[in-house]
């Protein structure tokens, strides 16, 4: 099928690159000039294993192209994909949709003949809707079908998910579009992976939905780790006692930070937002917004108790900057909060991340960027793991503890045992233990 991906961020590119790999004939659009010259040399703009050698093998092949010209990436596509930022508004929340409907508008301008156009991108409830008004608006004889075909990527993990699904979901009530839709997702048949026909407002609904319970799950367990610190429990066991029973599950059940990203704050957020504009409020995920944003910055006194209590003039080595591991992200990533505090108390910041300091470097500032975790160590009064790359689970603990000022250890995702670190003769601390 010719297939356009109109936005070539981390959801069009990842999606782009899949379908040309089923053998989809498949052209990436962006306005970016700068970032399509880059792909078309082969260069990513966002860290994601496996995506360099996936693009790079289907550009080779033909079947992935890249352009910043609409009109010609999507001539003739049967299948165009809205997969465009739809960050919060400033202000008030809500999703800013202005990317969708401008490239509703520039669709609506070149599309000829029936052509399905299927919104990826994140989107409240109704979206669709107005997409489908846009598009008839500007050319009122076009024959098209308007979908909703959510995403459910996880960074780091995308390429994955995207080939071997848990579901697919597409909202649509028109025939033709759903034999499309069909065909277009027919070589994930082969792994037996579920497709879910809805109507468009309930697939819209869905994505948000989701987000909002897993993002639940983690504030939920954060909160119990809170519990067992003041009790003398500890989470990690509790967290598999509950995990165990089926109708739980043990996946999100992990203490730490909260939750960061480009999904899980803006989404949250975003559902607020639809629900009380529909006057059904929810009051369950309004709460989890608020503890996760207040849980984030109080982690830093964490940091502060395991210095004495006074971090003013001292230097902290912060471990891991990026939301999660194998990736670059940095959208409300915990360490921006946690490094803020740090600093407005008076800490002089030291860190290290494997594929995340260029992006750091852009929200914020008076932090020395190292090469490595030990050079990151060395001379610090006090560190603190915040994201639990491969590369922090095994570190020298000898090493670590010759190299620092004082041996002093918060660690915001458990990766090491307290008895360890006991016995090494390291000042630890952890979530919920």
């Amino acid at each position: 099928m010719r297939v356009a991906m109109i936005g070539s961020g981390y959801v069009g590119l990842v999606s782009g690159a899949c379908f040309a790999d089923f053998g989809h004939d498949v052209t990436c659009v962006d306005l970016d000039p700068g970032k399509i010259d880059r792909l078309n040399q082969g260069i990513m703009p966002i860290y994601e294993p496996g995506l360099a050698e996936l693009v790079t093998g289907n550009a080779a092949s033909g079947r992935l192209k890249f352009t910043t010209d609409l009109k010609t990436g999507i001539a003739g596509a049967e299948a165009i994909f809205i997969a465009v930022g739809t960050p919060s508004r400033r202000g008030d929340g809500h999703a800013d949709l202005s990317y969708v409907y401008a490239a509703a508008r520039e669709i609506a301008a070149a599309i000829t003949g029936y052509t399905v156009i299927v919104t990826k991108s994140t989107v409240p409830v109704g979206t669709g809707d107005e997409v489908e008004r846009v598009i008839r608006e500007a050319n009122p004889d076009a024959q098209f079908a308007v979908v909703s075909n959510p995403e459910f990527l996880r960074e780091g993990a995308a390429i994955q998910d995207f080939k071997r699904p848990d579901r697919i979901v597409v909202g649509t009530e028109d025939m033709r579009a759903r034999d499309v839709m069909t065909e277009l997702y027919r070589p994930l048949f082969l792994n037996h992976s579920p497709i879910l026909f809805t109507a468009r407002r309930t697939a819209e609904l869905i994505k948000y939905a989701a987000n909002a319970f897993l993002a639940t799950k983690i504030t939920f367990i954060n909160e119990i780790a809170d519990l067992c610190e003041a009790v003398g429990a500890d989470v990690q066991d509790v967290s598999r006692g509950i995990g165990l029973d089926n109708r739980i599950g043990s996946k999100f059940l992990h203490a730490g930070p909260g939750y960061g990203g480009s999904c899980f704050p803006k989404d949250t957020l975003a559902l607020v937002k639809t629900a009380q504009d529909a006057g059904a409020p929810v009051r369950i995920v309004e709460t989890v917004a608020a503890v996760n944003d207040q849980r984030k910055r109080a982690m830093a006194k964490k940091v502060i108790a395991a210095a004495g209590g006074d971090i003013r003039g001292k230097t902290v080595a912060v471990l891991g900057l990026t939301f999660k591991p194998n990736t670059d992200d940095m959208r409300d990533s915990p360490a921006i909060a946690v490094i803020q505090a740090l600093q407005d108390a008076g800490a002089t910041v030291r860190a290290f991340d494997p594929e995340g300091t260029e992006q750091a470097q852009l929200v914020l500032n008076n932090v020395d960027y190292t090469a490595n975790p030990y050079d990151c160590l060395t001379g610090a009064d006090v560190a603190v793991l915040v994201t639990e790359w491969d590369v922090f689970r095994a570190l020298d603990m000898d090493r670590v503890k010759s190299v620092m000022k004082t041996p002093a250890l918060v660690d915001l995702r458990n990766v090491y045992r307290p008895e360890e670190m006991a016995r090494r003769g390291i000042t630890y601390s952890s979530i919920g233990r």
